[in-house]
């Protein structure tokens, strides 16, 4: 499953590890994606959203009865 945010197309950033010696290795960061259950088209689904997502209220989540 791709780490890639379903709302805003978040995914991984690459780059490198530097060490005390400037030795270079890859590194990547992933974006923090949490499992929530929203709204969309009408239908409550389960989708996989970046934390930025989640606090700036882009998700609308299901109402409880």
């Amino acid at each position: 499953m791709a780490k890639v945010c379903e709302l805003c197309g978040k995914g991984p950033q690459f780059g490198h590890r530097v060490s005390h010696a400037h030795n270079l290795s890859k590194r990547r960061w992933n974006p923090n994606l949490q499992q929530v259950r929203a709204i969309t088209n009408g239908t409550i689904r389960t989708i996989r959203v970046c934390t930025q997502c989640l606090k700036s209220g882009k998700v609308q989540k299901p109402t409880l009865r």
